[in-house]
């Protein structure tokens, strides 16, 4: 854009507002420029913008932009007065008395230059900016019909400062003056509108300036797109689009709040202002009568919702309650009772990003219009994204009740809070159960120790062959999920939760994983146990052979006993710490069975579990080895 001029901080009756250096204010709400098809929607499905066709007149800003004029006196700010407007637009006010006459012959075949489209953009600019309506509707007769859809969207993005009954007849004549004088893009101020007013209500949260907003949705708009799947250079476009868009709606709130101010008005609306505002649109969509289709209204809506899910973060709790959000509300609504039929798809995106006063506005919407929102599926978005305030928000206010399928999901992927948050609000045991299962079988260990307390032992001992079925069928080649079910005893009976591992180990069924048959007969069964006898007995041969004929310079039976123990079978006892749990894996405990039996002069109970066990070798084991840091301090539990 020619006469770019970078973004700075202006300080202004102790408030920091958005500005640029030279030149700025007199265009700072006059139309954007842009590609033919730029326009900003939302995203559909996380992948790419909803963008209007050309030749659709649904382009939300204008695609081109008032230019700095080449004559620098002539690019001086026209602030809030008019003065200075009545001034530049003398000669333009009597040449529009001349065209009066002709007015009907030549309008359609009137086309101003760009430099003069600009210049009385300008003009208008000014003029509606400081309710001169006299000085504004002469100058529409001066407009061709591009320029005239300008004025348009100019005036109708004023509505959303007013602030008196006089401003409102004032504007709303203006606005029919402009459709009469042939502006019919309806669409496109609209969409525009809808954007900006989604934008007014939001900076009325006092949580930051209008400055470090622009940051925020630059980083939430960032964020956003990295979660969705696509072309990077369209998400980089589409990025460059909506950051360009905000940021002019933004410089039009800075530069509305900056005339208010010198005017001695308050920068937050007052319940009577906002309907005043609302009035006001809804004259202008009584002028538009049939020329907004359910597409417009649709598209419209999605405009209006779109920046409030990049503005969350910056809303102070409670905002959907308040005046700042009535606006936004009475919008909505009427966008709703025009046609706009996409209520339930914002909800959900929204739901997804955690914009949850924007949840909220959607939902009374929907109470009062009657209209289907999936509250279930949108607590799984939010909980998918870990958004706990929208979670409580779905649950609270719109009454979600469908806990299994995003309980389950965070016990898969290891989300300890959302588990926490769903088991907090009270989940049923069948519930808890299969969010256990599906934590084993992702091997998400911390998240299936939290669960296991909280279902009750007769599901557990009902459904445990079908619990350790299922973690080994859904398993992604990990079975630790499995291995930590059985090491902590989950049926609290050792017999009985070796039985059922032995039981699946010996399964001739073929629902059950090769892959989990085959770790619990190497590890769980008692077969495995026999293997472990066995290989217990097998290495006290090999070290008495050792012991009694080996020729090692270093003869074993001059060591001290203990020491002779701890050769033997400290790296036993350092595995079987280290298996951890109430129970150890049945090899493991025959050999331990074994190694017990040999040391005690007598036979051990197999039925004895690793805990007892274990203290047989601790006492003949020296004291400094077993308490060294290379050595597991942690027991058997």
């Amino acid at each position: 854009m020619e006469g770019k001029s970078e973004i700075v901080m202006t300080e202004k009756n102790g408030s920091m507002h958005l500005a640029k250096e030279r030149h700025s204010e007199d265009r700072l709400c006059s139309e954007m420029e842009m590609d033919e098809k730029g326009g900003p929607g939302s995203l559909d499905d996380g992948s790419e913008f909803l963008v209007p066709d050309k030749g659709e007149g649904s382009n939300v800003f204008s695609r081109e932009a008032p230019l700095r004029a080449k004559d620098p006196r002539g690019t001086r700010s026209y602030g809030c007065g008019t003065k200075k407007l009545r001034s530049r637009a003398s000669d333009s006010v009597e040449e529009s008395e001349a065209r009066r006459k002709d007015k009907d012959k030549n309008k359609q075949e009137r086309k101003l230059s760009r430099q003069d489209r600009i210049e009385l953009g300008r003009l208008f600019q000014g003029a509606v900016s400081s309710h001169d309506w006299e000085l504004a509707e002469s100058l529409i007769l001066l407009a061709d019909p591009h320029t005239l859809n300008d004025a348009l969207c100019i005036a109708l993005d004023s509505i959303w400062f007013l602030t008196t009954h006089q401003e409102l007849n004032g504007i709303t004549e203006l606005i029919k003056k402009i459709v009469a004088n042939g502006a019919n893009d309806f669409t496109r101020a609209a969409l525009r509108t809808s954007f900006l007013a989604s934008c007014v209500s939001a900076c009325q949260s006092k949580t930051m300036s209008l400055a470090d907003t622009v940051n925020v949705m630059a980083q939430r708009l960032h964020e956003r797109l990295q979660e969705c799947h696509g072309d990077e250079v369209l998400k980089a476009e589409a990025s460059a689009k909506v950051q360009k868009f905000t940021e002019w709606a933004l410089k039009c709130i800075g530069f509305h709040s900056r005339c208010q101010e010198n005017k001695g008005r308050g920068n937050h609306s007052k319940i009577l202002e906002v309907q005043l505002q609302l009035s006001a649109f809804k004259n202008f969509l009584d002028i538009a009568g049939n020329h907004l289709t359910g597409k417009d209204f649709t598209e419209a809506f999605d405009a209006a919702c779109f920046p409030l899910t990049l503005f969350s973060s910056s809303f102070d709790p409670g905002w959907a309650s308040g005046v700042s959000a009535t606006a936004i509300q009475g919008l909505l609504g009427m966008l709703v009772e025009g046609g706009a039929d996409n209520v339930n798809q914002c909800f959900l995106e929204a739901s997804r990003f955690g914009s949850t006063e924007l949840v909220r506005i959607l939902l009374q919407i929907a109470q009062r219009n009657s209209l289907d929102v999936d509250v279930d599926l949108a607590l799984g978005f939010a909980s998918h994204y870990c958004k706990i305030g929208t979670m409580e928000c779905l649950v609270e206010e719109g009454n979600a009740a469908a806990f299994l399928g995003p309980l389950m999901r965070a016990a898969e992927r290891g989300c300890m809070q959302v588990v926490q948050w769903f088991v907090d609000r009270g989940c049923r045991d069948m519930e808890l159960c299969l969010a256990l299962t599906a934590a084993t079988s992702s091997s998400q260990v911390g998240v299936a120790g939290y669960l296991l307390p909280n279902v009750p032992q007769h599901v557990l001992a009902a459904l445990s062959i079908e619990i350790l079925k299922a973690a080994g069928e859904r398993s992604s080649g990990s079975l630790d999920g499995v291995a930590f079910l059985l090491r902590s005893d989950f049926l609290s009976d050792p017999a009985a939760t070796y039985a059922v591992a032995d039981s699946i180990s010996r399964s001739d069924d073929e629902a059950v994983a090769p892959e989990l048959k085959a770790f619990l007969r190497e590890h769980w069964s008692e077969a495995a146990f026999a293997e472990g006898m066995s290989s217990g007995q097998e290495h006290y041969v090999n070290f008495a052979r050792i012991l009694r004929r080996g020729c090692s310079p270093i003869c074993l039976r001059d060591l001290p006993p203990p020491l002779v123990m701890a050769i033997a079978y400290l790296p036993l006892y350092r595995e079987c710490v280290k298996s951890g749990g109430q129970l150890l894996p049945q090899r493991l405990r025959g050999q331990l069975v074994e190694a017990a039996s040999r040391l005690g002069n007598k036979p051990v109970d197999r039925g004895s579990q690793g805990k007892e066990i274990l203290a047989v070798l601790e006492h003949h084991l020296p004291r400094f080895l077993i308490q060294s840091p290379s050595t597991p301090s942690m027991h058997l539990q």
